[in-house]
């Protein structure tokens, strides 16, 4: 089993909204805090789940953020997964991203 699934969020704040993609480091991060599995994402995630993962995302993609998790949640109005990417993608025609 491969643990490199991407998960595309979007950030939603006072500021406007940004979109961030998860990747292993993001997804190893999730895992040791919460003591869980990466497949158990494919269950569902809950608002902590989706938060924190944007917030490793963030300081992933070089962005500012809070240096305590919690103090970063109360800047954040909401989380959304706009797209995943499963660990095996096939090769199909490209898609327009932006």
């Amino acid at each position: 089993e491969r643990h490199n699934m991407k998960i595309r969020l979007r950030v939603h704040n006072q500021d406007g909204s940004h979109e961030l993609t998860t990747n292993l480091g993001t997804i190893v991060a999730w895992e040791r805090r919460f003591k869980r599995k990466a497949s158990d994402l494919a269950h569902g995630v809950g608002g902590e789940d989706l938060a924190f993962l944007a917030y490793e995302a963030s300081k992933q993609h070089g962005i500012v953020v809070p240096a305590v998790f919690d103090d970063y949640i109360k800047k954040v109005d909401f989380v959304e997964v706009v797209a995943e990417e499963p660990a095996n993608p096939t090769d199909g025609a490209p898609s327009d991203t932006n």
